[in-house]
């Protein structure tokens, strides 16, 4: 593993007990550096491993159908370390308070590393939890998230995937960096009361005290099986194809954005994957470097920008000078249309092509890329203010997406309002700000048949 993705926030002074991993945003064991990290130290020890997560009913934003995602991997994970020796701890409560009866008898403590605001701030009160209590275990923060680690790509905010992409393409193959697992020497089971629910998600989750407005997804499914299955018909069905992946009624995209988000496939495992797969000719080139420039080049520009960006989730701060500037010389322009959150989220507007992307994100919790951009304009569009479109866009992507409240989702967002862009000709409502309209996707794609297949989905669904 590349020494550059550990930061130590504390070195260790004595010898606990066992080693313990706080599995938090990596909720995999394949391909995790952290949960490497953490074996290699227990064998060293020779000490048990204790992995532990919390599970807390009030994350921002997270609903029923978020939650049964994620647990569905938590379960696969449970029964994986569990099979490896591993004590795995799962606790209802706030994590970062439910670990604190694991911290004092640790000889190291080893946590994923969480880029945005509200996971940083778990990580710091745990640390400053262990420093207030004196405990002598160490700490390290591992990212295993990212392909190359934000701080290592760049210091700085990045102006767009134009300067970052330059930085990557020099270091990425400096992280390719995992091999295997090694197998944990010590299996000692430990007896720590572990929150027995796994076992019944659909009941766990209904006892949650959290959003159940929101069902879960009725096709998509959350573990890393399921991110491999559909890894693998990517790569036999529609990688060679993928230069073709912004048209909306081909499906050609990769649907993995969900399992990212929740860590339980690794970008580069599916780096890696892709790279063997056109070593053996499976992949023509001019695909892989599409593909690679999402994965690697505009996810990491995206987690540079909740780094580095100051307020990344508010409207005030989000975005550029002269976006603003444009915003403020327009917000009184005359709108012809003007739709309510409700009337949007109903999907009651003139237009269908938003309507049949309203449907999909609503009913699956998914939408396709080029359509989340068309789909935000459109709000844009139609909202009394740029700031009002704003909270409608971030409230409805946070509602329905699985991969909302994401790096990419926030990141996302922001360009609709002008971040990673460039100034346009000026024109009514938009000001500078990049412009989509239906007779762009009619003329670009047979957008008529992504209506129609959405609509045999919801139907299907219904």
């Amino acid at each position: 593993m590349n020494k550059q993705r550990i930061i130590t926030l504390k070195t260790k002074e004595h010898q606990g007990e066992y080693v313990l991993y706080w599995m938090q945003q990596s909720q995999r064991v394949h391909y995790n550096h952290a949960l490497l990290h953490a074996i290699d130290h227990a064998n060293q020890f020779d000490q048990p491993l204790v992995v532990f997560f919390g599970l807390t009913p009030s994350y921002p934003d997270a609903n029923e159908r978020h939650y049964h995602f994620m647990l569905e991997g938590l379960k696969e994970v449970k029964g994986i370390l569990e099979h490896f020796g591993v004590n795995f701890v799962f606790k209802l409560g706030s994590p970062e308070k439910g670990i604190e009866p694991y911290l004092e008898k640790a000889s190291l403590l080893v946590m994923d590393y969480g880029y945005l605001t509200f996971q940083k701030i778990w990580r710091k009160n745990v640390w400053d939890y262990t420093l207030h209590k004196g405990y002598k275990l160490g700490i390290d923060l591992v990212d295993t998230d990212m392909i190359v680690p934000v701080r290592v790509a760049s210091d700085k905010a990045e102006y767009g995937a134009y300067t970052l992409r330059p930085k990557l393409k020099k270091l990425y193959q400096n992280f390719r960096d995992f091999t295997h697992l090694p197998t944990l020497k010590n299996k000692q089971k430990l007896s720590f009361e572990s929150d027995d629910h796994l076992k019944d998600i659909d009941r766990l989750v209904a006892s949650l005290p959290i959003d159940h407005s929101v069902e879960k997804s009725p096709l998509y499914r959350g573990g890393y099986i399921e991110a491999n299955r559909l890894f693998f018909d990517f790569v036999q069905r529609k990688l060679n194809n993928y230069k073709n992946s912004n048209d909306p009624s081909l499906d050609l995209t990769s649907k993995l954005s969900m399992y990212l988000h929740f860590g339980q496939i690794s970008s580069l495992e599916i780096l890696d994957k892709l790279m063997l797969a056109s070593s053996q000719g499976h992949v023509d080139g001019e695909s892989l470097d599409a593909y690679i420039e999402q994965l690697l080049v505009r996810r990491e520009l995206a987690f540079n920008y909740v780094t580095y960006q100051k307020g990344y989730d508010a409207f005030e701060t989000m975005t550029e000078p002269w976006a603003y500037q444009t915003m403020e010389a327009h917000k009184d322009d005359f709108h012809p249309y003007v739709y309510t959150q409700t009337e949007l989220e109903q999907a009651k507007t003139h237009d269908p092509y938003f309507n049949a992307a309203m449907m999909e994100m609503v009913h699956t919790g998914y939408m396709h890329n080029y359509m989340r951009m068309y789909w935000a304009k459109k709000i844009i569009e139609w909202s009394s203010s740029f700031k009002e479109a704003y909270e409608t866009i971030k409230f409805l992507n946070n509602k329905y997406f699985i991969d909302g409240r994401d790096a990419n989702s926030y990141t996302g967002i922001a360009w609709c309002f002008g971040k990673h862009d460039r100034p346009w000709t000026e024109r009514e409502i938009f000001g500078k700000l990049r412009y989509m309209n239906d007779k762009g996707l009619e003329r670009k794609f047979d957008i008529k048949s992504y209506v129609n297949r959405v609509d045999t989905v919801v139907r299907k669904l219904k």
